[in-house]
């Protein structure tokens, strides 16, 4: 099936651009999974927008997820196209075909990527701490805006509701745009997003109606 999303498109059958069709909702339920951990994650590293794969923890909790989410009647998955994601949702949709879509990839952190908290507080402490108090307003450098990650994962997301009435879907991408989706369903803007937190291999459910608003069920 091929999906045109903004400038891009995925997969072989035809199909009209997204941004032609109306943006008319009914309602949608979006199953929403963080990756599994990976060796990066585990030392507690920013993988961002490096091709880190999962680790044997990480293939395991797919496993469980596989087993959790089974009799969900999901009709369509959409994964970021990084590997830690991309394996993680083959994992758990043995039968499924995967769209892959770089618009749901983790946020770029720049020079902030391959280090831990500890070592950015000595390498970069400055513009770090600025980023942490501020990130809806500070740049990371070699990297991407809070605000940029925010209207490209938005902009997908409604685009994906819009091609999915009254349908379940699945989406499995990473920490930095699960909190954006979260933000928006919640009405936090995007300095309060260290109040979100999805651990790895969390699934939330999420219903959006009519009007593409959404709740936490």
């Amino acid at each position: 099936m091929m999906i045109y999303l903004s400038n891009y498109y995925y997969g072989r059958r035809q199909a009209a651009p997204l941004q032609n069709l109306p943006i008319k909702f009914m309602s949608t339920k979006l199953i929403l999974i963080r990756h599994g951990q990976t060796d990066w994650s585990k030392q507690k590293k920013y993988c961002g927008v490096r091709d880190i794969d999962l680790n044997d923890v990480g293939r395991h909790q797919a496993e469980k997820l596989e087993n959790e989410l089974i009799n969900k009647d999901i009709i369509n998955v959409y994964s970021s196209d990084l590997k830690r994601c991309e394996n993680f949702a083959k994992l758990i949709f043995k039968n499924k075909l995967i769209e892959k879509l770089p618009q749901l990839r983790e946020m770029n952190f720049g020079i902030f990527e391959g280090l831990t908290y500890h070592q950015l507080m000595e390498k970069h402490q400055e513009i770090y701490q600025r980023w942490l108090n501020n990130p809806s307003k500070i740049s990371i450098p070699q990297g991407e805006n809070l605000n940029e990650m925010n209207i490209r994962v938005k902009k997908t997301l409604m685009q994906l509701l819009c091609i999915n009435k009254d349908k379940t879907i699945a989406m499995i991408t990473h920490g930095g745009p699960i909190k954006v989706i979260l933000c928006h369903v919640l009405n936090l803007n995007l300095d309060e997003i260290w109040q979100i937190e999805p651990g790895l291999a969390s699934v939330r459910e999420i219903e959006f109606d009519e009007t593409g608003k959404g709740k936490i069920l």
